[in-house]
């Protein structure tokens, strides 16, 4: 199972961190910064950081308005009373109401704008600080309606998208050793489970989140959580592979990261395994799979979304 927790050795000097992946012409992040983004599995956790542990911080501030405050929150409470946090949001994804969440917060705000970018500024106060309830709405969270362990930030977080609702419908039995390729909570890693034939399956996502939360919700023995990027995964001689791929690389659409799944997909299989594959209808993707694999069907077209049955 992968190692899903990570921290920095009491003896590393560490002045400055960065979270996410902040526009390099707009930010300057220093060389030999701390990595905390949850999407790279060498980086430290920032929600298990020890308080005042930087001078400065910058921070790609997240999309979504519950994960942002989290993730200012805790930018501000492992950042040295007296550092400087440095926080960047395009207008159109949260920039917009980025001075007022950090306002909330406590902290005096300087804001500049450039390239459709809002940066504001913060050195961190020494008191006054009002940060538990961003905290507290950011963390790891039951969903009843999905009866899941989930956190904001994680790809539907609190709903089954409509890709894997459409392939859970449909999902055959499946049977012998399989992957679940960008696994997320593991809605579908669950569905494939219910079958006896299945041995083992292994859940590939690169959010951390997500796998942490995986590892509670797919309490099966066979289950093996693997943190990790798909595109780099050695996985082989695999009977199945079942996928809902990416198609969006920080915020923008990116039809490359689906068909990179696929031939990511093709490796893992051995002959005559199976890729079990939905999409939005509007994907590139026949023309991949075909490149990969003998026999591509298309199995359901219903309500904007295919699904692929391909065998190698």
């Amino acid at each position: 199972m992968a190692r899903v927790v990570q921290t920095i050795p009491s003896d590393t000097p560490a002045r400055c961190a960065v979270y996410g992946a902040p526009p390099s012409d707009l930010l300057d992040v220093p060389e030999g910064a701390v990595q905390l983004s949850p999407l790279r599995p060498d980086a430290a956790a920032l929600e298990r950081m020890t308080d005042a542990t930087f001078e400065e911080l910058v921070v790609a501030a997240p999309h979504g308005s519950i994960e942002r405050r989290y993730v200012l929150a805790h930018a501000l409470r492992i950042l040295a009373p007296g550092g400087l946090l440095s926080v960047a949001a395009a207008k159109d994804k949260g920039g917009q109401r980025l001075r007022g969440e950090l306002e909330e917060m406590g902290c005096e705000v300087s804001e500049r704008f450039k390239a459709r970018q809002r940066i504001c500024t913060v050195t961190r106060p020494t008191e006054g600080l009002q940060l538990d309830e961003a905290i507290q709405a950011g963390a790891p969270v039951s969903v009843p309606d999905l009866g899941l362990l989930s956190q904001p930030g994680v790809f539907s977080w609190n709903r089954i998208d409509p890709g894997s609702a459409l392939l859970l419908r449909h999902l055959p039995p499946l049977s012998g050793r399989g992957a679940d390729l960008g696994a997320g909570l593991g809605v579908l890693s669950r569905a494939v489970l219910q079958s006896a034939k299945v041995e083992a399956l292994t859940l590939v996502e690169l959010d951390r989140r997500a796998v942490e939360a995986a590892q509670v919700n797919v309490a099966d023995p066979r289950a093996q959580f693997l943190w990790g990027d798909v595109r780099e995964t050695r996985l082989a001689d695999l009977d199945f592979v079942v996928t809902n791929p990416p198609f969006h690389s920080e915020g923008i659409e990116d039809r490359g990261l689906g068909q990179a799944f696929i031939v990511a997909a093709s490796r893992m299989l051995r002959r005559s395994g199976t890729l079990l594959l939905v999409a939005n209808r509007h994907m590139p993707y026949e023309d991949v799979l075909r490149a990969h694999f003998r026999n591509v069907e298309t199995r359901i077209e219903e309500a904007g979304y295919k699904i692929f049955e391909a065998r190698k």
